[in-house]
Protein backbone atom coordinates (compact mmCIF):
# COMPACT_ATOMS: atom_id res chain seq x y z
CA UNK A 1 0.00 0.00 0.00
CA UNK A 2 2.78 2.39 0.53
CA UNK A 3 4.57 1.56 -2.23
CA UNK A 4 1.57 2.09 -4.32
CA UNK A 5 1.11 6.02 -2.77
CA UNK A 6 4.83 6.25 -3.74
CA UNK A 7 3.96 5.65 -7.41
CA UNK A 8 1.74 8.27 -7.73
CA UNK A 9 2.66 11.37 -5.84
CA UNK A 10 2.27 15.07 -6.61
CA UNK A 11 5.69 15.12 -7.73
CA UNK A 12 5.66 11.89 -10.35
CA UNK A 13 2.23 13.13 -11.10
CA UNK A 14 3.60 17.00 -11.78
CA UNK A 15 6.84 15.56 -13.85
CA UNK A 16 5.08 13.55 -16.30
CA UNK A 17 2.20 15.80 -17.03
CA UNK A 18 4.80 18.53 -17.50
CA UNK A 19 7.06 16.03 -20.09
CA UNK A 20 3.72 15.02 -21.97
CA UNK A 21 2.58 18.92 -22.35
CA UNK A 22 5.90 20.28 -23.52
CA UNK A 23 6.46 17.19 -25.69
CA UNK A 24 3.12 17.92 -27.70
CA UNK A 25 3.58 21.80 -27.19
CA UNK A 26 7.87 21.20 -29.05
CA UNK A 27 6.18 18.70 -32.19
CA UNK A 28 3.30 21.21 -32.84
CA UNK A 29 5.47 24.17 -33.00
CA UNK A 30 8.69 22.40 -34.79
CA UNK A 31 5.69 20.97 -37.43
CA UNK A 32 4.24 25.07 -37.63
CA UNK A 33 8.31 26.02 -38.46
CA UNK A 34 8.50 23.07 -41.04
CA UNK A 35 4.96 24.50 -42.75
CA UNK A 36 6.57 27.74 -43.09
CA UNK A 37 9.97 27.04 -44.20
CA UNK A 38 7.79 24.88 -47.18
CA UNK A 39 5.61 28.03 -47.78
CA UNK A 40 8.54 29.87 -48.33
CA UNK A 41 10.54 27.68 -50.36
CA UNK A 42 8.12 26.41 -52.27
CA UNK A 43 5.16 29.42 -53.17
CA UNK A 44 2.96 29.92 -56.43
CA UNK A 45 1.08 32.24 -57.87
CA UNK A 46 -2.10 31.37 -56.17
CA UNK A 47 -0.57 31.42 -52.62
CA UNK A 48 -1.38 35.13 -50.19
CA UNK A 49 1.59 34.89 -47.65
CA UNK A 50 1.25 38.04 -45.64
CA UNK A 51 4.76 38.68 -43.99
CA UNK A 52 3.57 39.91 -40.44
CA UNK A 53 1.29 36.43 -40.27
CA UNK A 54 3.88 34.60 -41.70
CA UNK A 55 6.95 35.54 -39.61
CA UNK A 56 5.00 35.96 -36.34
CA UNK A 57 4.39 32.58 -37.03
CA UNK A 58 8.47 31.09 -37.04
CA UNK A 59 8.62 33.90 -34.09
CA UNK A 60 6.37 32.35 -32.04
CA UNK A 61 7.76 28.51 -32.97
CA UNK A 62 11.28 29.64 -32.53
CA UNK A 63 10.64 31.34 -29.67
CA UNK A 64 8.67 28.05 -28.10
CA UNK A 65 11.31 26.33 -28.97
CA UNK A 66 14.00 28.24 -27.47
CA UNK A 67 12.05 27.56 -23.98
CA UNK A 68 9.56 24.67 -24.63
CA UNK A 69 11.92 22.21 -25.91
CA UNK A 70 14.79 22.34 -23.24
CA UNK A 71 12.29 22.19 -20.38
CA UNK A 72 11.03 18.80 -22.20
CA UNK A 73 14.80 17.91 -22.44
CA UNK A 74 15.35 18.77 -18.99
CA UNK A 75 12.11 17.06 -17.66
CA UNK A 76 12.85 13.70 -19.18
CA UNK A 77 16.63 13.94 -17.66
CA UNK A 78 15.53 13.90 -14.56
CA UNK A 79 12.23 11.43 -14.88
CA UNK A 80 15.57 8.45 -15.89
CA UNK A 81 17.04 9.79 -12.58
CA UNK A 82 14.47 9.00 -10.90
CA UNK A 83 13.74 5.62 -12.67
CA UNK A 84 17.24 4.38 -11.58
CA UNK A 85 16.69 5.23 -8.20
CA UNK A 86 13.21 4.33 -7.94
CA UNK A 87 12.09 1.67 -10.37
CA UNK A 88 8.41 1.65 -9.37
CA UNK A 89 7.63 5.39 -10.23
CA UNK A 90 8.21 3.98 -13.76
CA UNK A 91 5.47 1.77 -13.17
CA UNK A 92 2.86 4.13 -11.98
CA UNK A 93 -0.32 4.54 -13.31
CA UNK A 94 -0.07 8.37 -14.65
CA UNK A 95 3.23 7.56 -16.86
CA UNK A 96 1.34 4.01 -18.48
CA UNK A 97 -1.76 6.51 -19.46
CA UNK A 98 0.00 9.19 -20.85
CA UNK A 99 2.79 7.02 -22.91
CA UNK A 100 -0.53 5.53 -24.03
CA UNK A 101 -2.20 8.76 -24.57
CA UNK A 102 0.69 9.89 -26.69
CA UNK A 103 0.44 6.50 -28.55
CA UNK A 104 -3.01 6.86 -29.26
CA UNK A 105 -2.79 10.81 -30.20
CA UNK A 106 0.32 10.27 -32.80
CA UNK A 107 -1.19 6.89 -34.08
CA UNK A 108 -4.16 9.14 -34.89
CA UNK A 109 -2.51 11.71 -36.31
CA UNK A 110 -0.36 9.61 -38.51
CA UNK A 111 -3.67 7.79 -39.69
CA UNK A 112 -5.30 10.80 -40.85
CA UNK A 113 -2.78 12.36 -42.26
CA UNK A 114 -2.28 8.85 -44.77
CA UNK A 115 -6.07 9.10 -45.45
CA UNK A 116 -5.45 13.05 -46.57
CA UNK A 117 -2.11 12.24 -48.42
CA UNK A 118 -4.04 9.33 -50.44
CA UNK A 119 -7.34 11.14 -50.91
CA UNK A 120 -6.07 14.17 -52.35
CA UNK A 121 -3.80 12.25 -54.63
CA UNK A 122 -7.09 10.51 -55.94
CA UNK A 123 -8.76 13.43 -56.49
CA UNK A 124 -5.39 14.45 -58.10
CA UNK A 125 -5.04 17.72 -56.14
CA UNK A 126 -2.02 17.17 -54.16
CA UNK A 127 0.85 19.14 -54.96
CA UNK A 128 4.42 19.56 -54.07
CA UNK A 129 3.69 21.83 -50.94
CA UNK A 130 1.25 19.65 -49.59
CA UNK A 131 2.84 16.24 -49.71
CA UNK A 132 6.18 17.94 -48.20
CA UNK A 133 3.75 19.21 -45.36
CA UNK A 134 2.25 15.48 -44.90
CA UNK A 135 5.72 14.12 -44.90
CA UNK A 136 7.00 16.25 -42.22
CA UNK A 137 3.62 15.48 -40.00
CA UNK A 138 4.53 11.78 -40.70
CA UNK A 139 7.62 12.15 -39.88
CA UNK A 140 7.13 13.58 -35.97
CA UNK A 141 3.97 12.13 -35.51
CA UNK A 142 6.16 8.64 -36.32
CA UNK A 143 9.14 8.99 -34.85
CA UNK A 144 7.56 9.89 -31.22
CA UNK A 145 4.85 7.01 -31.79
CA UNK A 146 8.26 4.39 -32.81
CA UNK A 147 9.79 6.33 -29.68
CA UNK A 148 7.28 6.12 -26.83
CA UNK A 149 5.98 2.37 -28.80
CA UNK A 150 9.62 0.80 -27.37
CA UNK A 151 10.20 2.81 -24.23
CA UNK A 152 7.03 1.45 -23.02
CA UNK A 153 7.38 -2.31 -23.70
CA UNK A 154 10.93 -1.95 -21.67
CA UNK A 155 11.32 -2.61 -17.94
CA UNK A 156 14.23 -0.02 -17.98
CA UNK A 157 15.03 3.36 -19.26
CA UNK A 158 15.88 2.86 -22.93
CA UNK A 159 19.64 3.91 -23.81
CA UNK A 160 17.51 5.31 -26.98
CA UNK A 161 16.80 8.21 -24.85
CA UNK A 162 20.17 9.91 -25.23
CA UNK A 163 20.50 9.85 -29.09
CA UNK A 164 17.08 11.20 -29.10
CA UNK A 165 17.74 14.01 -27.67
CA UNK A 166 21.05 14.77 -29.21
CA UNK A 167 19.12 14.13 -32.61
CA UNK A 168 16.26 16.18 -32.35
CA UNK A 169 18.45 18.69 -30.06
CA UNK A 170 20.21 19.01 -32.75
CA UNK A 171 17.46 19.34 -35.93
CA UNK A 172 15.54 21.49 -33.87
CA UNK A 173 18.66 23.75 -33.48
CA UNK A 174 19.37 23.82 -37.29
CA UNK A 175 15.72 24.67 -37.68
CA UNK A 176 16.09 27.92 -35.82
CA UNK A 177 19.23 29.13 -37.42
CA UNK A 178 17.40 28.29 -40.76
CA UNK A 179 14.66 30.51 -39.52
CA UNK A 180 16.76 33.83 -39.15
CA UNK A 181 17.78 33.39 -42.82
CA UNK A 182 14.07 33.92 -43.40
CA UNK A 183 13.07 36.40 -41.28
CA UNK A 184 16.41 37.88 -40.51
CA UNK A 185 17.81 38.49 -37.16
CA UNK A 186 15.81 40.60 -34.05
CA UNK A 187 17.38 43.50 -35.67
CA UNK A 188 16.17 43.13 -39.01
CA UNK A 189 13.01 42.99 -37.58
CA UNK A 190 12.59 46.18 -35.70
CA UNK A 191 14.18 47.32 -39.70
CA UNK A 192 11.20 46.00 -41.15
CA UNK A 193 8.42 47.40 -38.44
CA UNK A 194 9.76 50.62 -39.25
CA UNK A 195 9.37 50.46 -42.88
CA UNK A 196 6.06 48.88 -42.39
CA UNK A 197 4.86 51.60 -40.46
CA UNK A 198 6.50 54.04 -42.97
CA UNK A 199 3.90 52.48 -45.65
CA UNK A 200 1.30 52.90 -43.57
CA UNK A 201 1.75 56.74 -42.57
CA UNK A 202 2.41 57.30 -46.37
CA UNK A 203 -0.74 55.54 -47.19
CA UNK A 204 -2.64 57.38 -44.83
CA UNK A 205 -1.09 60.71 -46.45
CA UNK A 206 -2.66 59.51 -49.80
CA UNK A 207 -5.95 58.85 -49.05
CA UNK A 208 -6.05 62.73 -47.37
CA UNK A 209 -4.72 63.91 -49.95
CA UNK A 210 -7.43 62.39 -52.26
CA UNK A 211 -10.18 63.27 -50.15
CA UNK A 212 -8.28 67.26 -49.70
CA UNK A 213 -8.79 66.59 -54.23
CA UNK A 214 -12.43 65.94 -54.01
CA UNK A 215 -12.85 68.25 -51.26
CA UNK A 216 -11.41 71.73 -52.63
CA UNK A 217 -10.63 70.76 -56.16
CA UNK A 218 -6.77 71.12 -55.94
CA UNK A 219 -3.76 69.48 -54.51
CA UNK A 220 -2.57 70.78 -50.31
CA UNK A 221 0.26 73.51 -51.08
CA UNK A 222 1.88 71.33 -48.74
CA UNK A 223 1.49 68.16 -45.87
CA UNK A 224 0.25 71.28 -43.11
CA UNK A 225 -2.63 71.75 -45.22
CA UNK A 226 -4.29 68.32 -44.56
CA UNK A 227 -3.95 69.00 -40.53
CA UNK A 228 -7.63 69.52 -39.49
CA UNK A 229 -8.08 70.16 -35.76
CA UNK A 230 -12.20 68.72 -36.20
CA UNK A 231 -11.37 65.39 -37.50
CA UNK A 232 -8.31 65.24 -35.29
CA UNK A 233 -6.08 64.55 -38.49
CA UNK A 234 -2.20 65.32 -37.50
CA UNK A 235 0.47 64.81 -40.16
CA UNK A 236 2.84 61.67 -38.98
CA UNK A 237 5.71 61.85 -39.50
CA UNK A 238 8.96 58.88 -39.94
CA UNK A 239 8.74 56.76 -36.75
CA UNK A 240 12.35 55.90 -36.82
CA UNK A 241 13.87 59.53 -37.57
CA UNK A 242 11.01 61.95 -36.56
CA UNK A 243 11.99 63.62 -39.85
CA UNK A 244 8.57 64.80 -42.33
CA UNK A 245 7.73 62.69 -45.01
CA UNK A 246 8.50 64.61 -48.27
CA UNK A 247 5.56 65.82 -50.52
CA UNK A 248 6.16 67.05 -54.31
CA UNK A 249 3.53 68.16 -56.38
CA UNK A 250 4.72 67.17 -59.80
CA UNK A 251 2.10 68.79 -61.80
CA UNK A 252 -0.65 70.44 -60.33
CA UNK A 253 -2.82 70.16 -63.44
CA UNK A 254 -3.05 66.75 -64.09
CA UNK A 255 -2.89 66.15 -60.27
CA UNK A 256 0.34 64.43 -60.03
CA UNK A 257 2.64 64.09 -57.21
CA UNK A 258 4.92 62.13 -54.94
CA UNK A 259 5.27 61.26 -52.00
CA UNK A 260 8.99 60.25 -50.60
CA UNK A 261 10.47 58.29 -47.86
CA UNK A 262 13.58 56.15 -46.67
CA UNK A 263 13.72 53.00 -46.37
CA UNK A 264 15.81 50.31 -44.62
CA UNK A 265 14.88 47.36 -46.84
CA UNK A 266 14.07 46.42 -49.71
CA UNK A 267 10.65 44.98 -49.83
CA UNK A 268 10.39 41.58 -50.69
CA UNK A 269 7.99 40.17 -52.95
CA UNK A 270 6.36 37.11 -53.18
CA UNK A 271 3.88 37.26 -56.35
CA UNK A 272 2.82 39.31 -58.98
CA UNK A 273 0.63 42.45 -57.50
CA UNK A 274 1.51 41.55 -53.37
CA UNK A 275 4.30 42.71 -51.42
CA UNK A 276 5.53 40.38 -48.64
CA UNK A 277 3.56 42.70 -46.26
CA UNK A 278 0.20 42.10 -48.29
CA UNK A 279 0.35 46.09 -49.83
CA UNK A 280 -0.29 46.68 -53.10
CA UNK A 281 2.81 46.64 -55.34
CA UNK A 282 2.40 50.11 -56.24
CA UNK A 283 4.32 50.53 -52.18
CA UNK A 284 6.97 48.01 -53.13
CA UNK A 285 10.37 49.80 -52.45
CA UNK A 286 14.42 49.52 -52.83
CA UNK A 287 16.22 50.21 -49.42
CA UNK A 288 17.27 53.98 -49.17
CA UNK A 289 14.82 57.27 -50.34
CA UNK A 290 12.17 55.83 -52.43
CA UNK A 291 9.26 58.18 -53.82
CA UNK A 292 6.02 57.24 -54.98
CA UNK A 293 4.56 58.81 -58.05
CA UNK A 294 0.88 59.60 -58.09
CA UNK A 295 -2.13 60.97 -59.89
CA UNK A 296 -5.34 61.17 -58.94
CA UNK A 297 -8.07 59.83 -61.62
CA UNK A 298 -10.91 62.33 -61.42
CA UNK A 299 -13.16 60.05 -62.57
CA UNK A 300 -12.41 57.29 -59.99
CA UNK A 301 -12.39 60.38 -57.13
CA UNK A 302 -14.86 62.65 -58.13
CA UNK A 303 -15.16 66.35 -56.45
CA UNK A 304 -17.39 66.28 -53.63
CA UNK A 305 -20.01 68.68 -54.73
CA UNK A 306 -21.90 69.31 -51.69
CA UNK A 307 -18.25 70.01 -49.92
CA UNK A 308 -17.66 72.75 -52.69
CA UNK A 309 -20.85 74.52 -52.07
Amino acid sequence: MQQEIKRNTPRDVFLHLLSVVTLYWSSVVFITLLWQFINYFFQSNLDFIYYDRFSSLIRFSVSSLFIVFPVFILVSWYLNKIYSKEAEVRESKIRKWLIYLTLFITALVVVVDLVVVINNLLGGETTVKFILKAISVLLVAGFIFAYYLDDVRRETPTKLAKHFAWVSGVIILIAIIGSFFIIGSPATARLLQFDDQKINNLTNIQYQIVNYWQAKEKLPSSLSALEDSISGFTVPTDPQTGASYEYIIVDADKLSFELCADFNKESRSIQAGYDFSGMSENWNHINGRVCFERTIDKDLYPINAKAIK
